[in-house]
């Protein structure tokens, strides 16, 4: 069985001067240190998620994988993932004129159901600014894995949500350096501040 505390407590590992400098910090070389502490099971769990940070890999089978899959956060972080999906095709779909339903995946024999948080993606998207646009969905995504995992104590979810994060402030790294840096600091500060609450609570 996993040491997930021991994992989790050796999470931040970046330094001040690196968080200061974004360009210092190697995301797969992170990756890696998780993966190297995992067992083979988890490592299946944490190949799958970060598979679903492959577009090319998206589509109507991932999603119908990730909303049965064992792992609730699996489930939960993909479920939302879609529904932000979905409502960024319908409003290209309106934007362009393109046929209502064109590109929405709703993967087959699962019901569809209502998404509450349309009203927040809704008003990302009606932002002027592109970037604004990608900052805005990514910060609800970022927030989405806090809910996720603000109940989880020492456990596998709460290390696939810091994998999930890191794998949105890389991307963010190379899309725009100084929200980048921000969020690999986010990142860090979190992880501490999270590992010192979770122990209050054993």
């Amino acid at each position: 069985m996993n040491n997930y505390e021991y994992i989790i407590a050796c999470l931040p590992v970046l330094d001040s001067a690196e968080c200061a400098d974004g360009r210092s910090i190697d995301a797969d070389a992170l990756m890696a240190d998780i993966r190297s502490q995992c067992s083979d099971r988890d490592l299946e769990i944490l190949d799958f998620l970060c598979k679903g940070f492959d577009n090319g890999s998206l589509g109507e089978e991932f999603y119908l994988q990730a909303l049965r899959h064992s792992n609730r956060f699996i489930r939960e972080y993909f479920a939302y993932d879609l529904d932000v999906r979905n409502t960024k095709v319908e409003f290209l779909n309106t934007a362009l004129g393109r046929p209502a339903g064109q590109d929405i995946v709703l993967p087959e024999r699962l019901e569809e159901q209502i998404f509450d948080g349309r009203e927040d993606v809704d008003a990302v998207l009606c932002m002027d600014d592109i970037l604004a646009r990608e900052r805005g969905i990514d910060e609800l995504m970022w927030r989405r894995i806090d809910e996720i995992t603000s109940l989880d104590i020492f456990d596998l979810d709460l290390i696939l949500g810091f994998a999930a994060k890191l794998k949105i402030a890389d991307r963010w790294l190379k899309l725009d350096e100084t929200t980048g840096r921000e969020m690999f600091r986010r990142i860090v500060d979190g992880i501490r501040q999270t590992y010192d609450n979770k122990k209050k609570n054993i």
